[in-house]
């Protein structure tokens, strides 16, 4: 091309960006010198961050971030490592406590304790569940909780002996279904036998879960009783929470019953189910309509 003057100008084939941009030899962007401006404003943060009480909140979360360190480890973590780590990190970060790396002592320590957390709440919640069904088992144990239904009334079962034909599972509780009015008290120690049954599935997909309940209250499977209940002796103590668990329930039928002589109809069996939990005197007409108002979750957390 001609320019003022007359002279001409010889072009060049080169590339984009300019070779100027990159340092010969380099392997960065263009941009990369921009990251040193971005570590001095992410400083500037955490010194905000650090004022007093201002670190605080962020406690939690990386407590939440050692929860989530647990869900996406690919196998099961070893409980006393986890724990005897986490126990070591938060002593380190209490003896830091005058450093000024304090703080991210104690992040860390936050982290292995939410780890820790998740992995021990795993091993204690642990135990076995049904794959299949079982006949004819012999059962017993302790009665923990009781449930008295419209038609049928249910119990709680905690296993201390179960002998099944052709089958070695071992079972920590079981929910059984008997007879209305047949139910053994809470704290009775009994010998059965009844059929079990895996956990319910869900019916349909993201319906309920019955057997994700059922697991974390401990129970591996459910059932009815098929023969007498016989009450014994117990073997062993029942130990403080059963005792616990049989003093509730016995207040609960005393209110029960004060309410059933006072009250009538329709009122008497939603004071009793609201303070008691028993919703087998509320009639069919008075149930469906407090769920189709709306009210049924009322009923539903009673007790």
């Amino acid at each position: 091309m001609a320019e003022p003057g007359g002279a001409r100008t010889r072009g060049y084939a080169g590339t984009w960006p300019p070779r100027e941009a990159v340092r010969a030899g380099g392997f960065a962007p263009s941009g990369f010198e921009a990251w040193p401006a971005f570590t001095i404003k992410l400083r500037e943060w955490v010194r905000a961050e650090a004022g007093a009480g201002r670190l605080l909140p962020w406690v939690p979360i990386a407590f939440g971030t050692g929860i989530a360190f647990y869900f996406a480890a690919d196998h099961e973590p070893v409980l006393p490592v986890a724990v005897l780590t986490a126990i070591g990190l938060c002593v380190a970060a209490f003896l830091l406590r005058r450093h000024k790396l304090f703080p991210v002592a104690v992040m860390i320590a936050s982290v292995a304790a939410g780890f820790a957390t998740a992995t021990w709440k795993t091993a204690r919640i642990a135990h076995g569940v049904l794959a299949r069904p079982m006949y004819s088992v012999s059962v017993s144990g302790f009665v923990e909780a009781r449930d008295v239904r419209e038609r049928t009334d249910r119990f709680v079962l905690r296993v201390t002996q179960m002998d099944a034909p052709h089958s070695q599972v071992k079972l920590e509780r079981v929910r059984l279904s008997v007879r209305k009015g047949t139910a053994p008290a809470v704290g009775s120690f009994v010998e059965l036998k009844a059929r079990l049954q895996p956990p319910l599935a869900p019916l349909r997909p993201g319906s309920y879960d019955f057997g994700r309940d059922m697991f974390f209250q401990g129970i591996g499977a459910s059932g009815f009783v098929t023969g007498a209940i016989k009450t014994v002796e117990p073997p062993v103590a029942g130990g403080l929470s059963l005792r616990y668990a049989a003093f509730m329930q016995g207040l609960r039928d005393a209110i029960d019953a004060r309410i059933r002589t006072t009250l009538e109809g329709d009122k008497r069996a939603i004071a009793t189910a609201l303070l008691t939990g028993r919703r087998d005197a509320i009639t069919t007409p008075v149930n469906d309509a407090m769920f189709i108002s709306g009210l049924g979750h009322v009923l539903s957390i009673s007790g």
